[in-house]
């Protein structure tokens, strides 16, 4: 067993990208500038957003992050997303998710210029991302893919399954896994709750992506000899050995599925830290244009 390591990966890139930066500054440009719209104070999306501001000082970016309170209008969000449409200084930026009820996230995404959407969740990035088109990909499936990439895991008529079918995960890892490209190639099944025969559909996998967020939900049971597999289930479970009062799980019995597996990634130190700088990486296509090119 391999186990992928997601941070060392991520802070690889990082330097990667602190070296493009570094360039780009010495030749008299501008540094990407990569801005996002906080509502309330959620445990999760603090430090997440925490995690995005940090990243931007290590990659040599310029960030803004603004702040709302949980009652916030919904007009308001649509006022400061049109303001950073317009702004020829912000390359990329993002409205972190969830929103309170009151507010359409739909309708938030949908305003966000689409060139300027480095989160990957415009219609219009989703639309071309199915038929194989330039676009910025969202940052978790980015980051699986970079990560299947850089460990060298065969992709190519491998069995695939991703567990859950979200918008912002499971959807479009699976459309990468299905494109014509390393890593790719792939044969994919996408389950969900009402998959029947759940167990025996994953046996068969030599790759399985795990995004449900239902903590160690992957038994022994599922996961067939030298397969790969691939958390990204991040939820917050009670533990009072912990100061903080809970620690964080995947959606995989660690321990009793790594012996079986050829990779694994860890919980935390696995997907996680590739979501944060797969944004990076997004945030300095928009700048360069290399996606959409510059006016």
């Amino acid at each position: 067993m391999k186990l992928i390591d997601g941070k060392a990966t991520a802070a690889e890139i990082k330097k990667e990208i602190r070296t493009e930066v570094d360039k780009m500054t010495a030749r008299g440009e501008r540094a990407p500038h990569l801005a996002a719209i906080l509502v309330g104070h959620d445990g999760g999306s603090e430090t997440y957003v925490a995690s995005k501001v940090k990243a931007c000082e290590e990659c040599g970016f310029r960030s803004t992050l603004i702040r709302y309170e949980e009652d916030v209008d919904e007009q308001t969000i649509l006022d400061a997303v049109k303001a950073f449409n317009e702004d020829p200084e912000v390359d990329g930026f993002i409205v972190q998710l969830p929103l309170p009820r009151h507010i359409s996230e739909q309708k938030v995404i949908e305003a966000i210029d689409y060139r300027k959407d480095v989160d990957g969740f415009h219609p219009v990035n989703v639309g071309r991302l199915s038929i194989g088109l330039p676009c910025f990909h969202s940052a978790t499936p980015k980051g699986i893919m970079t990560l299947l990439e850089r460990y060298e895991i065969p992709t190519k008529g491998a069995n695939c399954v991703v567990l859950g079918r979200s918008n912002i995960v499971g959807k479009p890892v699976a459309t990468l896994m299905m494109q014509k490209a390393y890593p790719g190639d792939a044969t994919v099944t996408v389950c969900h709750r009402d998959t029947r025969d759940l167990k025996e559909v994953c046996r068969n996998a030599d790759i399985i992506i795990a995004a449900m967020g239902r903590p160690g939900f992957v038994t022994a049971d599922m996961v067939k000899e030298g397969a790969t597999v691939i958390d990204v289930g991040t939820t917050r479970v009670p533990d009072a050995s912990r100061k903080s009062g809970f620690r964080l799980s995947g959606d995989v019995d660690f321990e009793a599925v790594a012996p079986l597996c050829s990779y694994i990634t860890p919980v935390p130190g696995g997907v996680g830290p590739m979501t944060i700088v797969s944004l990076m990486q997004n945030t300095l296509l928009a700048r360069s244009g290399a996606i959409y090119p510059k006016d």
